[in-house]
């Protein structure tokens, strides 16, 4: 593309920024679609401090007034709206409107994160956690959040060779070591557990192979965050006609665990007799 159609097709990938696809075009042709967000990227970092801090300071508050407006990007908006900070409490707008208003005070540029890797938690650890970074390092902190959700848009938005790796993975099977084969047919509920409440993801069954026939989440970012797969086993084993007491020593199995890596495979297995169970991160 000339520079002009290079430019029209990125707009809205950095938001209110036009310079630095500009600034990547005389980079190209790209050998991969990894290697053009590598160049849009360079462009931000090889701006002057105060140019980064004008970019940074281009990016919306979280959870703030224009949010809560919708008088922001598009972009911004259905990413702030995936994670539900269009419709915080007056309780949780008071807290981010206070993060909001210390970390501005500190650095003098809004605390930038993306949204579409973490769970609402996880937002708000990483928000008081950062506040206590030096201004350099909050400031490169800051760069590679904006890298993760202009990656994310790309990725939407390009299609071609070497597409960067933006996906996790969540799956999980059953094996019933009692019988010493995979457990069919046991329900999973699979919840984003949070400070106050946990939220339902997703609901399943086993199949013939004790897996479930999809990803219980694939395809996006894992939220790096806490979640808990229920695992109804109680039913398994009583389909099975075993002689057991009642109550049943097992009937429903929580595991709760945390993801770090949003681009990771996580898989959680349960390993379970009707008197024990075990787990573990598989790949």
């Amino acid at each position: 593309m000339d520079a002009a159609g290079f430019c029209a097709a990125l707009d809205g990938i950095f938001e209110h920024t036009p310079w630095v696809a500009e600034g990547a075009h005389a980079a190209g042709p790209f050998a991969s679609v990894s290697a053009l967000h590598a160049a849009l990227m360079a462009v931000v970092r090889s701006r002057p401090r105060a140019a980064r801090i004008a970019f940074v300071s281009a990016h919306p508050d979280l959870g703030g007034k224009a949010a809560r407006a919708g008088d922001i990007a598009p972009a911004s908006v259905a990413e702030q709206a995936g994670l539900g900070l269009d419709r915080l409490s007056d309780a949780e707008f008071s807290r981010f409107e206070a993060l909001n208003a210390a970390y501005r005070a500190r650095f003098g540029f809004p605390f930038v994160v993306c949204v579409r890797r973490l769970t609402r938690d996880a937002v708000l650890d990483a928000f008081e956690r950062r506040l206590g970074n030096d201004p350099e390092a909050e400031l490169a902190a800051a760069i590679e959040e904006i890298g993760f959700i202009t990656r994310l848009r790309l990725v939407e938005r390009v299609e071609g060779s070497g597409m960067p790796n933006v996906a996790g993975r969540l799956s999980t099977h059953v094996l019933d070591t009692h019988k010493g084969g995979p457990a069919e047919g046991v329900r999973i509920e699979l919840y984003e557990v949070g400070r106050s409440a946990r939220a339902l993801l997703r609901e399943t069954v086993t199949n013939a192979d004790g897996r479930t026939d999809a990803p219980l989440i694939s395809g996006v970012p894992l939220r790096a965050g806490r979640y808990e797969l229920v695992f109804h086993i109680g039913a398994h084993f009583a389909a099975r006609g075993l002689v057991l007491p009642e109550p049943a020593f097992l009937d429903t199995v929580p595991i709760r665990f945390g993801v770090s890596d949003p681009e990771g495979h996580y898989h959680v297995p349960l390993v379970v007799t009707p008197w024990s169970y075990s787990t573990y991160r598989g790949s």
